[in-house]
C-alpha cells in the first residue's frame, strides 16, 4: 500500500509550467525542472524520451516564433493531469488541444498523450470549442 499522496493541485500547476515554458521555446529547462527518471511520449510526430521533445519544441520556437498558447482548463485525477489549450500558429490558424499527462510519485512528468483539431470557421451548434 503507497502512503505518498499524490497533490492534484501540485500536479496540474506543475503540468501547465511544464508546457508552456516548453511551448514558449525553453523545452531543456522545462525536462530539466518537471520531467522524471524517463518520458513515454505517444504523439506520433515526436520521438520517444526527453530529447527528441527538447528538439521538437526547439525547431517549433524557431520555425513559429509567434505561436501562443492558452490554459483553458487543467483537470487532474490520480496521477494524471489533463490541459485542454487554445493554441494559436501563423496565418491565424487556430486548435484546441488536449494533452495528458502521468506523473510519478515523486510528482515528475513520465507520460504524455495528445489530440488536437483545428478550429473550423463555423459550427453547426454555434457553441465555441472550450
Amino acid at each position: 500500500m503507497n502512503t505518498m499522496q499524490i497533490d492534484t493541485e501540485e500536479n496540474k500547476r506543475n503540468a501547465i509550467a511544464f508546457y508552456d515554458m516548453a511551448y514558449r521555446g525553453n523545452p531543456r529547462k522545462a525536462v530539466e525542472l518537471f520531467v522524471g527518471d524517463e518520458y513515454i511520449q505517444h504523439n506520433p510526430l515526436v520521438g520517444n524520451g526527453t530529447e527528441p521533445f527538447i528538439e521538437y519544441f526547439e525547431r517549433m520556437q524557431a520555425e513559429y516564433p509567434e505561436k501562443d498558447i492558452m490554459f483553458v482548463r487543467a483537470v487532474a485525477e490520480g496521477n494524471l493531469v489533463a490541459l485542454h489549450t487554445h493554441q494559436t500558429w501563423p496565418d491565424n490558424v487556430e486548435y484546441v488541444t488536449m494533452d495528458f499527462f502521468r506523473f510519478d510519485l515523486n510528482g515528475k512528468i513520465v507520460e504524455h498523450w495528445d489530440a488536437l483539431q483545428e478550429i473550423p470557421q463555423e459550427t453547426l451548434n454555434g457553441n465555441t470549442m472550450y
